[in-house]
């Protein structure tokens, strides 16, 4: 309340409207406020300050790469934020998050392991290690059998 402000002033530059649904993942750079609806991975471009806002419309279904997160929508899939995440009340992820620092407002749900990582080399070592897993498993999975 006294500190800091609660996130880093970031323009937002793009916004996904409420009607909108992208299949794809988003690579950005800037501000991206979502109140649609990404079946995709959202990637902040290597060493930016960007920031995702999602609002409490909005829905993500893939992995969040952004170094400056405000989450007040449903996420399925792994948050990294190597700077600040902010969990808003009606926030909703389902997967790990992995923060440098994590505001959590009451009612904000996360099913999934909350892991803190100091720096962000750490946090990118996270972010490798799950991408490698999730291939590895995805090539033993068996063939389907053909009729």
């Amino acid at each position: 309340m006294w500190g800091k402000p609660k996130t880093k002033p970031t323009k937002i530059e793009t916004l996904i409207g409420t009607s909108i649904e992208v299949r794809g993942d988003i690579i950005f750079s800037g501000g991206l406020h979502v109140d649609g609806k990404i079946v995709g991975n959202v990637i902040a471009e290597d060493d930016s300050e960007s920031m995702l806002v999602l609002s409490d419309h909005g829905n993500i279904e893939g992995e969040v790469r952004v170094p400056y997160v405000v989450l007040n929508g449903e996420v399925t899939g792994d948050v990294y934020a190597a700077e600040r995440v902010e969990l808003s009340s009606h926030a909703q992820v389902s997967g790990n998050v992995y923060y440098n620092l994590l505001e959590m407002a009451m009612g904000a749900e996360v099913n999934g392991s909350l892991v803190h990582c100091k720096n962000e080399k750490k946090l990118l070592e996270f972010q490798k290690d799950r991408s490698s897993e999730k291939a590895e498993s995805a090539s033993e999975a068996p063939a389907p059998d053909t009729v």
